[in-house]
């Protein structure tokens, strides 16, 4: 009796020691890929406080004392508006985040809710059109802001966030697992009217998906220069990745102190939109993921 408890004693051992390993593999893999997607940052922002020539000499990770200096050649840059260019692209992804999430919470509540006969057929056709890329359809797009009247204003960078079918996609498979259709049945039933339905019920209960959408729809409209070069020629509105694209000192070097400064103005407002939302990202991905 005493060997079989010594034997499962020495098993029970082995296979704790086993799961210890395995975690603490773990841990290692998490925290250097964690590093190694830090590591960017990390030199852009140290950069930001460094000299140009330094800069181009070797890679520190020693901050430097030229943040004053970098900021101030930055303030003197007439084509660097900060503050202008700062308003612009807060502009542009609120109202693009916005515009996008509700149509399409709109969108995928429909084909979630509602049953018709073109209910599997218009899904199908959203998602042949997730295939096509953006840039097959620039030249047509431009054509028809031009058209319209609509070149040098910000309505070309808002106007299409209103079709984005992979947030159609997402938002449809997250409703599938949490939004059971008795809640809105009995809404129904209590007189509810169908907005009041969606905006009072539907909504607060998609709150993990949009919070995850929200942050790649920001960030992807925030960080977007190939649409706005085709639409905007007006300094005055151009938006923050324009203006840092146009920080050049002259024909023969570039401030690149100055440079890492503006990139690094450029992604705070990115860093405050995760910090706040991304408590959200697992859960609305991992419930973005059920399958009907």
């Amino acid at each position: 009796m005493s060997n079989l408890t010594d034997t499962a004693g020495r098993v029970s051992g082995s296979y704790r020691a086993r799961i210890i390993g395995k975690k603490t593999l773990i841990y290692i893999v998490c925290i250097f890929l964690c590093a190694l997607s830090l590591f960017p940052f990390l030199v852009m922002f140290v950069n930001a406080t460094r000299p140009s020539a330094d800069i181009a000499q070797r890679l520190s990770l020693v901050p430097g004392n030229m943040l004053a200096t970098n900021w101030q050649t930055l303030e003197e840059r007439q084509n660097f508006d900060f503050v202008r260019g700062m308003l612009n692209s807060l502009l542009v992804s609120s109202s693009a985040t916005f515009l996008c999430l509700y149509v399409s919470l709109m969108t995928s509540y429909g084909l979630v809710v509602y049953r018709f006969k073109l209910r599997q057929a218009a899904f199908t056709f959203i998602m042949v059109v997730l295939m096509i890329p953006s840039q097959v359809s620039i030249i047509g797009f431009f054509n028809e802001m031009y058209k319209m009247g609509l070149i040098n204003t910000f309505w070309p960078l808002i106007l299409p966030a209103a079709a984005s079918p992979s947030v159609v996609f997402f938002m449809r498979q997250f409703m599938l697992g949490s939004l059971p259709l008795e809640i809105v049945e009995a809404a129904r039933i209590d007189g509810s009217g169908e907005f009041r339905t969606f905006n009072r019920i539907a909504i607060p209960m998609m709150a993990p998906a949009i919070a995850t959408q929200a942050i790649f729809i920001f960030v992807g409209s925030w960080n977007n220069l190939f649409t706005p070069t085709m639409v905007i020629n007006s300094q005055a509105k151009f938006t923050m990745p324009m203006l840092v694209s146009l920080l050049k000192s002259d024909r023969f070097r570039t401030d690149f102190g100055t440079v890492y400064l503006a990139l690094s103005l450029t992604v705070l407002p990115l860093f405050i939109v995760y910090f706040m939302l991304s408590k959200f990202i697992i859960s609305g991905v991992a419930l973005g993921g059920v399958k009907e």
